[in-house]
């Protein structure tokens, strides 16, 4: 770095960095606390969270969900920015990202989180009054980040170290220990050379990702990432699981979530299986004979799997199933299938599911649903489309007893056995979206520093540049929160708060990512032949499926609130 560049970042980077995010970071958690104070007195008058006063008070409630992401996240970058400096790696683009996150999501935590491009949630929606919010701006730290933490300066020289790393300064000093950083360099490896190069034609002729891919994930462990070594698999942790993810879902998404049914999958089956259902499957899962699928969602029920109708009942040695279920991933060319299904008919609610292992024969392209009672039909999709969505009927459709999950035990224990995946899962949807998002910003980059207009390269207009910072100083925040969730689940503690939240912003940057990114190309983002029109595509559906955005931020709220009044009670 030349002398002008160093003295210009001297200007830039505020003093004393670290402790201003910290202090930062404690200022906007204080005021999370009084905005949960704020809104627990309008929906749990009576010391107890009151759902219908919840749903009265959405807006204020969802808010709260997005306040609490917004102060987690800047708490995670701020323990990540101390174990950097601890460490000495605390580099120029760090911190610069760093400050410019913070910055921004301050003005929005004061002035108005986006909920989605037309919901602005303000303080004033959860009853937070003026006082509160002037302590908050007028802390130090916090006045110093709303004044000089995201500038067009800052943004200016972020812009130059992204050019310098081709987009790569947001990913390489992500603080992954030795093991997991090779991992990552082994799987991007694989998704550039393998998967990137061929996912868009994917996309356009809508093909099931070619088996050869899948052949070559199982060798490479994907299937087994997370199952233990006495089952065959790795036993690596979720955070291993992420890295993997985030890289396979940069080259695409389909790719990075065909681990995501073994995932499920597999966790189902360690946490509620019998020991012989874990010694039968989970070898097979783990190598990738055997490929899985979740069958849960229903045509009229969505998240209200309360309300699931699709029904079993006993019949000598077997249970036969009927009903019918749709948005089921990958359903023709897998072997089993994790059903969800209502076995006690006198109940309406959650006591009476069953989750079961059913077993079916792998469909072709001429034959998808072979199987005795039960037929499919594919649903066309707008992105997200290697492994396609399938509607499936089942009629007396027969799984032997032994294959309820947790055995005779687990009769009615579906909705308990599947709430244990849920953690998981969110944070693979969390580390998919980092993908997304990763390969939205690379493909922004790359064109703004191709295409020129009037004389030079529109990378050279402030703002194509401040879109591309925004996105990388964004995948900072959401990449520390997601690989935090993962942690707390490798440690063994709950972590469904912590998963949700990263799972809402993880969706939300990546369809920003996108959005602005084909922005960046313009007219030709809109043309089919550009990989943006996919990522775009692919992207919109992170806020929907693993719970839509509006359940999430309502999960979170719900699970704050109760703490709450758990604390004041």
């Amino acid at each position: 770095m030349d002398t002008k560049a160093t003295n210009m970042t001297q200007d830039i980077i505020l003093p004393d960095l670290n402790v201003t995010l910290r202090d930062a970071a404690h200022a906007a958690d204080a005021y999370f606390l009084s905005a949960r104070e704020c809104v627990a007195a309008n929906v749990a008058p009576a010391g107890k969270v009151d759902r219908k006063l919840m749903d009265v008070e959405q807006r204020a409630t969802h808010g709260l969900g997005w306040i609490l992401s917004y102060v987690e996240t800047l708490k995670q970058v701020s323990e990540w920015a101390d174990r950097l400096a601890a460490d000495g790696d605390f580099g120029e683009a760090e911190q610069l990202l760093s400050q410019i996150l913070f910055g921004e999501y301050l003005h929005q935590l004061v002035g108005g989180i986006p909920m989605t491009q037309c919901e602005i949630v303000r303080p004033s929606d959860l009853g937070v009054d003026m006082s509160t919010v002037t302590t908050l701006i007028t802390t130090p730290a916090v006045s110093s980040l709303l004044s000089s933490g995201n500038t067009p300066a800052t943004r200016l020289r972020a812009a130059a170290l992204i050019k310098d790393a081709q987009g790569r300064s947001t990913v390489e000093n992500t603080g992954l220990d030795e093991t997991l950083t090779m991992v990552r360099d082994q799987f991007r490896r694989f998704a550039e050379d393998k998967v990137a190069p061929y996912a868009h034609e994917w996309h356009l002729k809508d093909e099931l990702i070619p088996m050869e891919i899948l052949t070559e994930m199982s060798e490479l462990g994907v299937f087994g990432l997370t199952i233990p070594e006495e089952f065959g698999g790795l036993g690596m942790g979720k955070t291993s699981m992420c890295v993997v993810s985030e890289e396979l879902s940069r080259g695409y998404i389909g790719v990075g979530s065909l681990g995501t049914r073994s995932e499920i999958a597999a966790e189902l089956i360690l946490n509620g299986g019998t020991q012989a259902q874990k010694e039968k499957y989970l070898p097979k899962i783990a190598s990738g004979e055997i490929l899985p699928t979740a069958v849960f969602t229903e045509p009229n029920t969505g998240s209200d799997l309360g309300s699931l109708r699709t029904r079993a009942v006993k019949d000598g040695d077997n249970w036969k199933i009927t009903g019918n279920k749709t948005w089921i991933t990958h359903a023709a060319r897998t072997d089993m299938m994790t059903v969800l299904t209502r076995t006690k008919p006198d109940t309406d609610n959650f006591r009476g599911l069953t989750m079961f292992l059913a077993e079916k024969p792998r469909g072709t392209v001429d034959d998808p649903f072979p199987a005795k009672g039960m037929s499919g039909g594919e649903i066309e999709v707008l992105g997200y489309r290697g492994m396609k969505e399938y509607e499936l009927g089942f009629d007396d459709f027969e799984v032997p007893a032994e294959n309820m999950l947790g055995g005779p035990d687990g009769d009615g224990m579906g909705f308990k056995y599947l709430m244990a995946t849920f953690e998981g899962a969110r944070i693979q949807t969390a580390a998919r979206a980092i993908g997304v998002a990763q390969s939205a910003l690379e493909l922004g980059l790359k064109y703004a520093l191709e295409r020129q207009q009037f004389g030079s390269p529109i990378f050279e207009f402030p703002r194509v540049t401040d879109k591309l910072v925004m996105m990388a100083a964004e995948l900072v925040g959401v990449r520390q929160l997601t690989y935090y969730s993962a942690r707390r689940k490798d440690e063994g503690k709950r972590c469904d708060l912590e998963a949700g939240m990263a799972k809402l912003i993880g969706a939300r940057v990546a369809w920003s990512a996108a959005d602005n990114a084909l922005q960046i190309h313009g007219g030709n983002g809109f043309a089919l032949e550009y990989p943006i029109s996919r990522v775009l595509q692919d992207a919109r559906i992170l806020n929907i499926f693993e719970g839509a955005g509006e359940v999430q931020a309502m999960v979170i709220a719900r699970r704050t609130l109760d703490e709450y009044c758990a604390a004041r009670n």
